[in-house]
């Protein structure tokens, strides 16, 4: 093939002849660029694509030491609620077994050998935390349980409290003959007396001992006007030589509540309240049961 070439600045035409080894030359070089370029590129973007995979792993690096690090922050939350809800239960539970009369053992702990030194904090690990929950919740169950075991012994304590005669059924009273054996008053032989007599006027007011139902108000010949009031679990009341009843039988009365007023009537010498305590029928010194109240020692004594 020839190339005849013709231009302004030069004096004659030139021509080139292009032989079939120029054109697989040329071919040559183009398919070397071609590939050149090719690679080029595909080197290009597998480096772009490394570094996209690089940023992407740093990313996700990132938010896993994120997420770690709000769980840690959770857990150690968790532990702080946990440790002020013992020592709250720890409290509650002392002044609760202070108030049911109860002592709480402390739980025996071998005693630690000597240590020291600077204190330098060590944070807990995830799994350390973990420990420490679930070591602090047993702990909180364990306290739970023992205060409703506190709760119940404290609730037993004081239904009790309220149903034994502990308060004075009459107020101003002086105290007259005792639980116990005694000259009988009217026979004059040796007789038991099962009661306690409070000397008071006529018409004083007498009141419940405790809480309770009243069994009887009605008149005895040796009691004259008496009223007897069930306290539950067999203990029952009695007051007796009454001027007036003023509760009738299956009416609810509480501590304190009036019940009559001091009398002479029945087997009598003289107006006084005739108290007395049965427990399943049996009589009870009342004394026992009133010096657990607070009033038996201000009785006045003759």
């Amino acid at each position: 093939m020839q190339i005849i070439l013709v231009s302004r600045h030069l004096k004659a035409a030139r021509t080139i002849t292009i032989m079939p080894r120029h054109l697989m030359i040329a071919g040559f070089v183009f398919l070397a660029l071609v590939v050149g370029s090719s690679a080029t590129l595909s080197w290009l973007s597998g480096q772009l694509g490394a570094f996209g995979k690089r940023d992407d792993a740093l990313s996700q690096h990132a938010a896993s030491q994120q997420y770690v690090s709000n769980n840690l922050q959770l857990m150690a939350t968790r532990l702080g609620a946990l440790q002020a809800q013992v020592l709250h239960l720890d409290s509650l539970g002392e002044r609760l077994a202070g108030l049911a009369g109860v002592k709480r053992e402390a739980p025996a702990r071998d005693k630690p050998a000597g240590q020291g030194g600077a204190f330098v904090p060590a944070p807990l690990t995830a799994g350390e935390l973990q420990r420490e929950i679930d070591r602090l919740a047993l702990e909180v169950d364990v306290r739970t349980d023992e205060l409703a075991v506190l709760e119940s012994r404290f609730l037993e304590q004081r239904v009790k409290e309220r149903l034994l005669p502990t308060t004075l059924p009459v107020k101003e009273a002086f105290l007259g003959s005792p639980f116990g054996q005694r000259s009988d008053p009217i026979a004059g032989l040796r007789a038991m007396h099962e009661g306690i007599d409070f000397n008071a006027e006529t018409g004083t007011p007498v009141v419940a001992a405790s809480d309770g139902v009243v069994l009887t108000a009605a008149y005895r010949s040796d009691f004259g006007n008496m009223i007897e009031v069930d306290h539950g679990a067999g203990l029952t009341t009695r007051y007796a030589h009454l001027s007036r009843m003023d509760v009738k039988p299956g009416a609810l009365v509480k501590r304190g509540e009036a019940l009559g007023a001091v009398g002479s009537t029945g087997r009598s010498t003289g107006p006084h309240l005739h108290f007395e305590v049965r427990m399943l029928g049996v009589a009870q010194n009342p004394a026992q049961f009133l010096k657990q109240g607070e009033e038996y020692a201000f009785v006045k004594r003759r």
